[in-house]
């Protein structure tokens, strides 16, 4: 997060920030963030971080919790403080806010549209270059769960993985021997490849755009045995359709990947 707040204050600020030293260097200002539409609030740990790296001396004092609905004209927090630091802190803190918020709103109609039916919603690796941690803390706010974080977290064995190994079974078996402790999880496209990979070993499979009546299949064979997750083409609209088959994950990376910012605005007493 610090390392975040530090780029993005790097890339707005440069040298300094020229319009701010235009006022005093004495004055202070109270202000208001306010929401202007229907969200899910995330990314308070960036906004604050963002104020504390320009001056400690700015409180801040939240009314919402991340992870909460929030509606039009809604107050999430207000800044007290030196306005200099204030004024060059406004943008890099929304930009955090409007963005993770956009993550977890995306993230709450997924989980709202497969509500009732067991399956969870996980996210990906497709994510905005550098924001990765935050857009994963952001899925968490909106009620998803995290998928691997990175390479090095998890093993997902996919389709030119199984290629080079030459096959299933080799990719599992030295996946097993190399790294026995982390999740071992592999991409299937038939039926055939899914037997492989459960005699394998293998503790998830990734269904890859698997058809309904071939997901209600691998259900009816593996549900309880080994994790069961969709994947691929999966989108809002058809999504409740795939949780009703009875898999036990569905990863998207329209979460993360398709992020529509969140609008706030900080109003200046």
């Amino acid at each position: 997060m610090q390392t975040d707040v530090r780029r993005a204050l790097s890339e707005d600020v440069g040298s300094g920030d020229c319009t701010a030293a235009l006022v005093p260097a004495d004055a202070r200002l109270d202000t208001r963030v306010i929401c202007r539409e229907t969200a899910v609030l995330a990314g308070r740990p960036w906004f604050d971080e963002t104020f504390r790296q320009l001056d400690c001396k700015i409180a801040i004092e939240w009314s919402v919790d991340d992870g909460a609905a929030i509606g039009p004209d809604q107050e999430v927090c207000r800044l007290h403080g030196p306005a200099r630091a204030v004024l060059t802190g406004e943008r890099t803190a929304l930009n955090f806010l409007q963005t993770l918020s956009g993550t977890a709103t995306r993230t709450r109609e997924y989980v709202d549209a497969i509500a009732g039916t067991g399956a969870e919603i996980l996210d990906t690796r497709k994510t905005l270059p550098g924001l990765r941690h935050a857009q994963k803390y952001a899925v968490l706010c909106g009620g998803g769960r995290n998928h691997r974080i990175g390479l090095w977290d998890a093993i997902l064995v996919k389709e030119n993985h199984i290629a080079a190994a030459g096959s299933i079974p080799a990719a599992v078996a030295r996946a097993r021997q190399d790294q026995p402790e982390l999740l071992l999880e592999v991409e299937v496209e038939t039926l055939a490849q899914l037997d492989q990979a459960f005699e394998s070993g293998a503790q998830r499979v990734l269904l890859d755009n698997f058809p309904i009546e071939r997901l209600r299949e691998a259900v009816k064979r593996y549900k309880g045995r080994i994790g069961l997750e969709a994947s691929g083409g999966i989108e809002l609209d058809t999504i409740r359709v795939v949780a009703e088959t009875g898999v036990d994950f569905i990863s998207t990376g329209d979460i993360t990947k398709s992020v529509r910012a969140v609008d706030f605005s900080m109003r200046f007493a």
